[in-house]
């Protein structure tokens, strides 16, 4: 009989209080530098660099996230100003699945942890399917399924006749904060309901059950692996020492792996910020590629190793 402890509920109000202040702050500070750049770099250069042509767009937004220590959440205020530089919707895609998969951190924290042979296996898999990924929804159409209010810069609010008066200059920083803080207050409520989600999923789900379920000896280990990785929102620091004590209760290496990809590729938090930028059909592709990347990691993990 499942029981809920002190401790279960302890465990889900700190999640939630770290999440909340850890991804509020992220949230502003890359949508703030994001805003930088954009004054410094003109979107028709970072159009250029991420056009996509001849292959070569794909493969710099793949290093690009590579490079950015993003998780999946943070990736989101990059993607909303990549998004208004119109930069080529394949790279962008590849950056949104590359970017949380191939950051430093947790590329680092896989290489101490299970090697240089599985860290070298993660990463090519995490690039190859990004790439394949971005490349075939573009050629698919999905550009279709971004909202139109994406594309466009929030204005910053104004109270009564302020709104008519003349406008006074201001300050191009004051400016750029104004712009985060209006794009923000738009997420906020997408922010907190997935927060809430994945911190009471955190602090109710035993890690013995977890253990349990995706053991080598159930042959549905993988596919449930990646689906309980979703709606578990673990952040990089944290995908691979909880994977590695996961493999020493008796999960299996390749739900290990489908476990990594899922929670670290797409977190709760971040599909229902993505509503904000996708329609649903999006939403549907985004998951099936992270799901798919999962799985077929997993199995083939377990076929190659």
């Amino acid at each position: 009989m499942f029981t809920i402890t002190s401790e279960m509920i302890t465990n889900t109000l700190q999640m939630f209080g770290f999440l909340a202040v850890e991804l509020t702050v992220l949230f502003l500070a890359i949508s703030y530098l994001v805003g930088i750049l954009q004054v410094y770099i003109p979107p028709a250069k970072i159009q250029a660099i991420l056009s996509g042509k001849n292959g070569k767009g794909y493969f710099i937004a793949g290093l690009l996230g590579a490079i950015t220590p993003f998780c999946s959440c943070s990736t989101i205020p990059f993607l909303k100003g990549l998004l208004r530089a119109k930069a080529g919707f394949g790279t962008m895609m590849v950056f949104l699945f590359a970017s949380p998969l191939l950051n430093p951190i947790i590329i680092g924290l896989f290489a101490v942890t299970f090697g240089i042979k599985v860290t070298v296996f993660y990463f090519v898999i995490a690039m190859s399917v990004s790439i394949i990924a971005g490349y075939l929804l573009e050629k698919l159409g999905f550009e279709k399924y971004i909202k139109a209010e994406a594309y466009s810069d929030p204005k910053p609010s104004c109270c009564g006749s302020s709104c008519n008066s003349t406008p006074k200059p201001i300050n191009k920083w004051l400016q750029i904060w104004q712009t985060t803080w209006v794009d923000f207050k738009k997420v906020l409520p997408y922010l907190i309901g997935g927060i809430a989600l994945g911190s009471m999923i955190y602090g109710f789900m035993p890690t013995e059950f977890v253990a349990k379920v995706a053991s080598e000896n159930n042959p549905f280990a993988i596919p449930i692996a990646a689906i309980i990785g979703i709606p578990l929102y673990i952040r990089a620091e944290a995908v691979i020492p909880l994977s590695a004590a996961l493999a020493a209760k008796g999960m299996g290496l390749g739900a290990v792996m489908a476990l990594i990809i899922g929670s670290a590729g797409a977190s709760l938090t971040e599909v229902i910020l993505l509503k904000s930028i996708f329609k649903n059909q999006m939403i549907i592709a985004f998951l099936v590629v992270i799901l798919g990347m999962a799985i077929g990691a997993g199995y083939l993990y377990q076929f190659i190793f």
